[in-house]
């Protein structure tokens, strides 16, 4: 369960930036799209405009989640926007605890996973259109990104295919020119996932623990799973970090998951390697992953970059 909680000075850095809750709607859906951008001040008018990565929570999750992701990234020049998904979001904490069960299952039906696609969409679009914010978020330096469910809905909005009657479903937003993976699990009931993400073209970044197990109701998921994902993604250029230790909810705000010191560890290891990946994306720091790896070999249990 998602918990709201101070995290460490190390992990919330105070640099240049600021931080926005929006209270999107999009009427055409009759839904709400809440979101938080951690948005860097050196994105004024007249500097040259900032990559953007936008943000999938896990399930249960909510826009102020991944905080430690989202800060750190707008203290070091990339905008941070957090989506929240309220079909499947912290609401379904709430309520009678013996219908917990069937609040979890209900968000994690393939019309909600479709919903949670066309969130992402629209809060891009509504960031990019923003009067408020106009030129300071570059356009052609997106990345998608996501946790556990989350991570199942970057992959389908940076191209993961889903065919229903014998058409494929159009999820995909071409304006996401990367996907960044935390805990990626295999899209549930679907088969073999090389027929889903096999022809996915973007650059991706994989991360997840040796200890990174899925456990709910009606779901068990080993950390092999996230694996066979990374192995069956097409993308030509493409790359994993596997943690020695952590379990699945290492890569929320929580800060006890997997014990203190090793969880801040992770943490700040997961910080430095998600902004070291949009660098090489986009050609601004070319070898950033590389020497991501040199430094932080004694926490990793394997590093692939292809």
């Amino acid at each position: 369960m998602p918990l709201a909680v101070a995290l460490p000075a190390e992990l919330a850095p105070t640099g240049d930036y600021e931080t926005r809750d929006l209270d999107w709607f999009d009427a055409t859906r009759d839904r709400a799209v809440p979101a938080r951008l951690y948005l860097p001040k050196k994105a004024e008018a007249g500097t040259a405009p900032v990559p953007l990565l936008v943000f999938s929570h896990g399930l249960g999750g909510t826009r102020q989640g991944y905080s430690y992701l989202g800060r750190y990234l707008a203290a070091h020049g990339v905008a941070s926007l957090h989506v929240q998904h309220v079909g499947s979001d912290g609401s379904i904490w709430t309520g009678n605890l013996m219908l917990l069960a069937f609040r979890m299952q209900s968000a994690a039906m393939e019309r909600e996973a479709m919903a949670r696609v066309q969130d992402l969409h629209f809060a891009l679009d509504q960031a990019l259109a923003a009067p408020e914010w106009a030129g300071r978020l570059d356009a052609n330096k997106v990345v998608v990104a996501g946790h556990s469910y989350g991570a199942n809905t970057a992959m389908l909005a940076a191209g993961a295919q889903i065919w229903r009657a014998g058409k494929q479903l159009p999820l995909r937003d071409a304006r996401f020119k990367a996907a960044l993976l935390l805990s990626s699990p295999p899209f549930y009931g679907e088969g073999s996932p090389v027929g889903i993400v096999g022809k996915m073209d973007v650059p991706a970044l994989h991360i997840t623990t040796a200890e990174d197990e899925i456990k709910v109701p009606g779901y068990h998921s080993p950390p092999s799973d996230r694996i066979a994902v990374f192995e069956a993604m097409g993308s030509e250029h493409k790359a994993l970090a596997v943690f020695e230790q952590g379990s699945h909810g290492i890569f929320t705000d929580r800060i006890v998951a997997g014990g203190e010191a090793l969880n801040q560890q992770v943490k700040q290891a997961t910080q430095e390697l998600a902004l070291d990946f949009v660098r090489q994306v986009f050609g601004l720091q070319p070898v950033a992953l590389a020497s991501w790896h040199e430094r932080y070999k004694p926490l990793l249990a394997r590093f692939e970059l292809r």
